[in-house]
């Protein structure tokens, strides 16, 4: 493979692996609290027997 190839290889593997690493250090954990926790569980467990009855 000629030089140029692998220079462009290394370009493209390097702006993924950057582009990864950012948005890994640019995610923001959410915090809930205790009722919120509870209502995203019941949502879940909805669409869940939603998605199970549809089947």
């Amino acid at each position: 493979m000629p030089w140029y190839a692998w220079l462009i290889l290394i370009v493209a593997i390097g702006s993924i692996v950057g582009g990864l690493m950012m948005l890994r250090d640019t995610a923001n954990k959410v915090e809930l609290t205790e009722e919120q926790r509870k209502r995203v569980a019941e949502r879940n467990a909805e669409a869940d027997a939603k998605n199970a009855k549809d089947r």
